[in-house]
């Protein structure tokens, strides 16, 4: 969790954060100023809503900038008719929307990378194998009621997000995108966004992956094709066995996680249990999720007290079933054993998560 200070002066009640001195040891270094939802978020978040405090943050080293919200604008720019600068007030004064939105890292649950010890290690709680996910009440103004106040283009295809920190974050996405569903936040859950969130203004672009999620939103540039950012040229395509890598994936695709029980809990005696947890794709709505207890020999849900493989799968809207890792695998043209072994991250990994129930009582990942 991280703690809030009450010396942010441009909201009540205050809502500054900083990321403290150390971490536990489960959670990334200071420096990388990452941080993984817990596993007590992740439950919570069975709920539907992770509390803003315990929202996931990746920040690609750098610290939330502070920013006056007074004197921070919004441009739209580029191959539109009208060039238009908006005030943080301006836009709070436009009508507004709120919606239920989970954001998603593109590295979340994959074997390698920053994680991946953790990830693959028997011990793993459901924090370490999927905290890089977190579900919020996001509240602001669709972001195709200002594109069409600026009057697009023809020709205009892709728009260009800049962020407002050090690194001045950006990102290209399709126009389509844009004019559908993405929305310009400047809420969380009832209280201003936070400054690890992107305080001021933040994009929210529903069911993508979380880098195009731009903070600290300061810049939209109308263009008729990618800017080919350092972020989509190198550190985010998908690098396959055969050396060629696949650029702008953008759709997340179903994943599901019992959240309990799950890695490093314990079940005190025989009898019954809920099993409950998280769903979510985003090609569209959960329709269906499907639970095993014999490693998804069948799937129905009852245990009988002897060692159990818990599974859960999903289905979206579109009829997309969450994959197994054999799954996964035959679709990079490799085996199981290679997510164990291999340092390339995995982007978009939402492979079946299998947890152990040992006799004990004891729940242990089952990955591999």
């Amino acid at each position: 969790m991280v703690p809030h200070s009450p010396d942010w002066p441009w909201e009540r009640p205050p809502v500054r954060a900083r990321l403290p001195p150390s971490l536990p040891s489960s959670l990334p270094s200071r420096k990388s100023t990452n941080c993984i939802s817990t596993a007590s978020a992740l439950i919570l978040s069975s709920r539907c809503i992770t509390p803003a405090s315990l929202h996931f943050i990746v920040s690609h080293g750098f610290e939330p900038p502070d920013i006056d919200p007074r004197e921070h604008r919004l441009l739209i720019h580029g191959m539109v008719d009208r060039p238009l600068i908006f005030t943080v007030d301006e836009l709070k004064r436009l009508p507004s929307v709120s919606r239920f939105h989970f954001i998603e890292c593109h590295g979340n649950s994959t074997t390698a990378g920053p994680g991946g010890p953790a990830r693959i290690a028997a011990n793993a709680t459901a924090q370490d194998t999927h905290g890089f996910t977190s579900c919020s009440l996001w509240t602001g103004v669709p972001l195709s009621l200002l594109l069409k106040e600026a009057g697009v283009q023809k020709g205009a295809s892709w728009i260009m997000a800049e962020g407002a920190d050090a690194s001045k974050h950006s990102k290209s996405f399709p126009l389509a995108k844009a004019m559908d569903d993405a929305l310009v936040a400047y809420g969380q859950n009832g209280e201003p966004v936070r400054p690890e969130q992107g305080f001021p203004l933040r994009l929210v672009v529903p069911g993508w992956q979380g880098i195009n999620n731009v903070k600290w939103l300061r810049r939209i540039d109308l263009v008729d094709e990618p800017y080919m950012f350092m972020m989509e040229t190198s550190r985010y395509p998908s690098l396959k066995l055969d050396g060629k890598s696949r650029w702008f994936e953008f759709e997340l695709g179903p994943k599901s996680v019992i959240t309990r029980p799950s890695g490093g809990q314990l079940l005190p005696v025989r009898g019954y249990y809920e099993i409950s947890g998280l769903a979510w794709s985003g090609g569209g709505a959960i329709r269906r999720v499907e639970v095993s207890t014999d490693g998804g020999r069948s799937w129905r849900g009852n245990w009988d007290g002897e060692e159990a493989n818990l599974q859960s799968r999903c289905t979206d809207d579109q009829g997309t079933v969450q994959p197994t890792m054999a799954e996964v695998a035959k679709l990079w043209g490799t085996d199981v054993e290679f997510f164990r072994k291999t340092s390339l991250i995995v982007g978009d990994f939402n492979a079946i998560q299998p947890w152990k129930v040992t006799r004990d009582g004891s729940v242990q990942n089952a990955l591999f």
